[in-house]
Formats: C-alpha cells, sequence, structure tokens
C-alpha cells in the first residue's frame, strides 16, 4: 500500500530531513512511527500528502508513483488520505457537525449525502450528541475526535496522524489510540507518529523508528 524507496529529502538550506529511508506498509495495516523531534516523522506524513517532494528516491501508494502525480492531481490524491493533527486544526467560528463537513462541502457533496455522512463520523467518534456544538466548549479529547471525524469522514483508504496524543493525559491518549485501531479493523491503513513510547508498546503493532533521518528499525515487517 505505501513503499518509501531509498528515499530523501534535502531542504535548501542542507538540511537532510530524510536519508535513504525505505519502508513498506501493507494494505490494511497500522504502523507507528517514532523517533526524537527533528528525526524526520513529520517530512516523511508530509511526503505522503504531497506536501514536499522527495530529494532522492520513490514513494508509492497504492500502486501510484508520487513523482508522477502532476500538481493539478493533488487534490484528487489526497482525498484518499486522512490527516489527524496534534493541535486539531479546527475552525472555532463553526460548528463541530460545519467542521466534520468541510471535506465533503470543498469536494462538492450534495446536502443529503453530506448530512449522512457526517453524523455516521460523529457516531464512530462517540460525538453524534454534540453535532451542534462549538468546538471551544469540547474538551481536548473532544476536539481531538472531532478531528478525526473530519479525517475519516470522506472514507479514506489510508489515515495518517501527527502526533495525535500529544496533549493528551494518558488515559485520553488510550482511547483516541483505540479510535484509531477501530478505524483499521474495519480496512483504513493507519500510520501514526508518536513520541509516547509507553503507550505504542503496548499495542502491539509495528514500531518504525527514526534517528536523524534515517531508519533505525521496523523498516519492514
Amino acid at each position: 500500500m505505501i513503499t518509501f524507496d531509498r528515499v530523501s529529502k534535502r531542504y535548501k538550506e542542507g538540511h537532510d530531513a530524510l536519508r535513504e529511508i525505505s519502508i513498506h506498509i501493507e494494505r490494511e495495516e497500522l504502523v507507528f512511527l517514532t523517533g526524537h523531534s527533528g528525526a524526520g516523522k513529520s517530512t516523511l506524513l508530509r511526503l505522503l500528502m504531497l506536501m514536499d517532494r522527495p530529494t532522492r528516491g520513490q514513494v508509492t501508494v497504492d500502486g501510484q508513483n508520487l513523482a508522477k502525480i502532476r500538481p493539478r492531481a493533488i487534490p484528487a490524491h489526497r482525498r484518499n488520505i486522512g490527516v489527524v493533527f496534534q493541535n486539531h486544526q479546527l475552525l472555532f467560528d463553526r460548528t463541530v457537525f460545519d467542521n466534520v463537513a468541510l471535506p465533503l462541502v470543498i469536494a462538492g457533496y450534495d446536502h443529503r449525502e453530506t448530512g449522512r455522512r457526517v453524523r455516521a463520523a460523529l457516531d464512530k467518534v462517540g460525538l453524534l450528541s454534540r453535532e451542534h456544538a462549538q468546538p471551544i466548549t469540547l474538551s481536548g479529547g473532544e476536539q481531538q475526535r472531532v478531528g478525526i471525524a473530519r479525517a475519516v469522514v470522506g472514507k479514506p483508504k489510508i489515515l495518517l496522524a501527527d502526533e495525535p496524543t500529544g496533549n493528551l493525559d494518558p488515559a485520553l491518549s488510550a482511547e483516541i489510540m483505540n479510535l484509531f485501531e477501530a478505524f483499521n479493523q474495519v480496512g483504513v491503513t493507519v500510520l501514526i507518529a508518536s513520541h509516547d513510547l509507553a503507550l505504542i508498546s503496548r499495542l502491539q503493532h509495528r514500531i518504525v523508528t527514526l534517528r536523524d533521518g534515517c531508519l533505525v528499525s521496523g523498516g519492514s515487517q
């Protein structure tokens, strides 16, 4: 499903964010990506989203060489990928429903289908009763659940998460990880960047470790 073949990324100032990375992630697999701050985790996720391009090497997603995707086709590529951020990235001038609906509105879904999908996504994360609430009235854990609902509302094949539990206490962090496992169990390929080794080591999934842009362990099953 996802393959990095000897991928390197050097930024203009000369910083090597990734060096000769080779990783393969199977379809419907859940994988954790860990390493110190600056190890290259976020850069790797950005390459999958085509927010950056590699300096060398090849990234393949679902059989598609990302180097062959032209700029005008990037939005279509991204519709197959849901993304969850550490800081939620919610719009605080809109309701929970409107935040989750945003990707569908952008994609041009009609009102009825949007409503059906949004309520189904909110139900999966346990927030259907809060669809009319303002995000500011929610707890940090609930805000993160809204972010997850928004990421999955388009039924993506791949779900990426960048430090999704970084601002949560241990109990809430475990609940959020259980949600990711639930989506993985219904066929979504999940890649989660996390520095919470105590939590992810208990969850019995593959852990890919980066250090200074290099792969340390976990590149293949």
